[in-house]
């Protein structure tokens, strides 16, 4: 073959070749494209039918778990001995309300397993009544029984039933087996009725004891929209409500909740009678309880604190008497602690000052409770909580309740009667005197 017939042929051939690598090349960038478009339309179609995240789980009500004390304890534990073949129906109010529901149960402070038989949900009637028609059996992972280990904290599954804001839910246990409650909250202000047998979800237990403790009970959740806020009041017998009307919902916690309800803004109760920001007794001190009792309840974002009295009137009292009086540098690192864990979390949180205490159980074994030196560190600490800048905002709690003829005691018309705790109307203008605007906005 010559050589011009060699080239000839050469040509040829490589352009052939030429045009079989540029289809070949246009054929993978057309499967690639069709490719990409399926798995975009996949994608597409996938996120269009799965459901958004409309709603979220939040804390609607809370009672701070507390651990039993003993019988050398100044105080009566309100309890009785031993729950046993029995159904114990306890009342609370939600803040939030919504379509959905689930019940969170605790046996924080119990060195044995905690068996609940039976659990049961419903709107609550008068009394020891529920409303007919809304009785709900609680499960706990599909069954309708759990045990609690110790330590330990059980949630219910999920449960329809719609709750306004504000309403009265009733929630019933069933103890099958002998129980000597371990963890409690000693100072519910409302009505718990006890029943022999499995009534949990009688729409009437029959006539028996009562209690004003609750047991093994510790929040409500409902369903809401994501970003709801929960306001959280961390504090002690003060935001707890003691002295407050029995069964009327009558803490100032509960004041600020009906003023919120209208924003959908949640608040939660995080006191405890006795509570204490540096010591436990009855209860844990404020920096243990943080997280269990605030950080860790859904939805809140935000705090108020009031505490710090017990720990400064508890001195000479037959409560702790040899307890030191703190000195006030120590409740304000106290303080800056709570601050610190809060706004590690994103929580905004607001310092409430200590309120007057002068007279406090004067003519009771407590009398010591109230003296010149005791009043000198709340004056200080409440001077550093007014203006040392470190709060995110401050409720000036003491200004709303005090005499302004007499500032170390409180306005007779406030006072429950007993120097320390206000009443009725003294819980509704310190929940009125809050500014709402203060609640608002990053920490």
């Amino acid at each position: 073959m010559n050589e011009k017939l060699l080239s000839a042929v050469g040509r040829t051939v490589r352009g052939k070749a030429i045009v079989s690598a540029r289809r070949f090349h246009l054929a993978v960038q057309t499967a690639m494209a069709i490719a990409l478009l399926t798995v975009c339309g996949a994608v597409s179609a996938a996120s269009e039918s799965a459901p958004s995240q409309r709603t979220a789980w939040v804390a609607s009500w809370t009672a701070s778990p507390q651990p039993l004390w003993d019988g050398s304890f100044a105080l009566p534990i309100q309890l009785p001995f031993s729950l046993w073949q029995q159904t114990l129906r306890q009342t609370l109010r939600v803040s939030l309300g919504g379509s959905r529901l689930r019940v969170e149960l605790s046996n924080a402070y119990g060195s044995r397993p905690l068996v609940i038989g039976a659990a049961h949900v419903a709107l609550a009637g008068k009394g020891a009544s529920i409303v007919a028609g809304s009785d709900r059996v609680l499960s706990f992972g599909g069954q309708p029984s759990v045990t609690l280990p110790p330590g330990a904290p059980v949630l219910s599954d999920p449960v329809d039933l719609h709750v306004g804001a504000l309403s009265d839910v009733s929630v019933s246990l069933y103890f099958p087996e002998p129980t000597a409650p371990s963890t409690f909250h000693w100072d519910a202000r409302q009505t718990g009725y006890v029943a022999a047998d499995d009534q949990a979800g009688a729409s009437l237990l029959s006539s028996g004891p009562t209690t004003s403790s609750r047991v093994a009970l510790q929040a409500v959740w409902v369903e809401a929209a994501p970003g709801t806020h929960v306001v959280a009041a961390f504090g002690d017998s003060i935001t707890d409500g003691a002295m407050s009307s029995m069964d009327r919902d009558a803490r100032w916690p509960d004041a600020l909740a009906a003023r919120l309800a209208a924003q959908h803004v949640g608040v939660i109760n995080a006191g405890i009678s006795g509570a204490r920001v540096l010591r436990d007794r009855m209860g844990l001190n404020a920096l243990a309880r943080l997280e269990q009792d605030v950080l860790a309840q859904p939805g809140v974002d935000r705090m108020i604190v009031l505490m710090g009295i017990n720990d400064i009137g508890w001195h000479g009292t037959p409560l702790e008497p040899d307890a030191p009086i703190p000195a006030p540098e120590e409740l304000i690192a106290g303080y800056r602690q709570l601050i610190a864990q809060a706004h590690a979390r994103g929580v905004r949180i607001l310092g409430a000052t200590l309120t007057p205490f002068e007279g406090t159980l004067q003519d009771t074994p407590m009398k010591g409770y109230y003296s010149a030196d005791k009043e000198r560190v709340r004056q200080a600490v409440n001077q550093w909580i007014r203006h040392g800048g470190e709060f995110d905002a401050v409720v000036d709690f003491d200004a709303v309740v005090r005499d302004p003829a007499h500032p170390q005691r409180m306005l007779a018309a406030y006072d429950s009667g007993d120097h320390l705790h206000p009443g009725d109307a003294g819980y509704r203008a310190m929940a009125e005197a809050i500014d709402l605007s203060q609640l608002t906005g990053a920490p």
